[in-house]
């Protein structure tokens, strides 16, 4: 497949910033003038961006134990700490952060109040491994992957790595999908028909899999390979397009899973998401950075809060 370093001179500018496979389809992604930014540095590792009601970023830096803020004004604070080493947000129908926490083993709430609610820390009656990402989808359920790769030597309790979907009316906790390797980011197609997650393991893959309305998993196959490093986080835009963090900092994929570009960062991306002005700028935690590029698009969940 052959990479397009050099884009016609009205694109020139932005052209160390990605490596293009399909120009036309990457015109429709950013403007002409699109460049990456670093908007924070010094930082541990980064994770888990979401941008939140009240007009800023939040994300996670695991080893400091502390979720961060950042808006332009204001620039980088400290959003809440401990943390109980925080890695992967989203926000609920209401507006409020879903995080999972690797050192606290759960799925927390962080009420409109600024309490921490816990949604689920077992299964089974055994500790969850290390909850790594989570995503809700439009009908309130939240789904969230639970590898062990936070497990600090403590314990393992279930049987494997698995997918989870959670009913937070009344508490039920389902593995939806048991035979991940290390399953990570995951979103939904913007009709929630398909669920895509990636696997951080040895297979290095993104799956999707048919969801019916009931929020019943089908079978699931490859829809994408991350050639650099692997997937971690994960994110749908408004037009079906797979956005998937990797170890050359992202590569984007049309909805049939062919490779449109990349977004090229000195540093490996762990996790993105889009917010900003009209939810159209792409953030990502890329190691000790986080960066940002003004994008033609959306998240596939613009729109659909409670």
């Amino acid at each position: 497949m052959r990479i397009l370093l050099l884009l016609s001179a009205a694109w020139s500018m932005a052209a160390a910033d990605f490596a293009v496979v399909d120009e036309a389809e990457f015109r429709k992604l950013f403007p002409k003038e699109a460049k990456v930014e670093q908007i924070a540095k010094d930082l541990k590792f980064t994770e888990g961006p979401v941008w939140m009601p009240g007009g800023f970023l939040v994300f996670s830096d695991i080893p400091a134990n502390e979720l961060k803020r950042w808006d332009a004004k204001g620039g980088l604070k400290t959003f809440r700490a401990p943390s109980h080493n925080a890695n992967g947000n989203t926000l609920d129908g209401f507006g409020r952060l879903i995080t999972a926490e690797h050192d606290a083993r759960r799925v927390s709430r962080t009420e409109v109040t600024g309490a921490v609610t816990t949604l689920a820390d077992t299964f089974e009656g055994k500790k969850l491994n290390s909850p790594n990402d989570v995503v809700v989808k439009s009908d309130g359920t939240i789904w969230f992957t639970d590898p062990d790769y936070g497990l600090a030597g403590r314990a393992k309790e279930q049987s494997g790595n698995f997918v989870f979907r959670l009913n937070p009316n009344n508490n039920q906790l389902t593995a939806v999908v048991r035979d991940f390797d290390k399953p990570n980011g995951l979103c939904f197609s913007p009709d929630e028909s398909k669920l895509y997650v990636a696997d951080s393991g040895a297979p290095r893959h993104i799956r999707v899999f048919r969801v019916t309305k009931n929020g019943e998993v089908g079978a699931g196959s490859v829809f994408a390979k991350i050639d650099k490093g692997g997937p971690d986080g994960i994110r749908c835009d408004d037009d079906g397009r797979v956005w998937s963090s990797s170890g050359d900092g992202a590569q984007i994929f049309s909805p049939d899973g062919k490779l449109i570009a990349r977004i090229l960062l000195p540093q490996a991306a762990a996790n993105l998401g889009f917010g900003g002005k009209g939810g159209r700028t792409l953030y990502l935690t890329a190691r000790t950075g986080v960066y940002a590029v003004p994008t033609l698009v959306h998240d596939a969940k613009k729109g659909k809060r409670r």
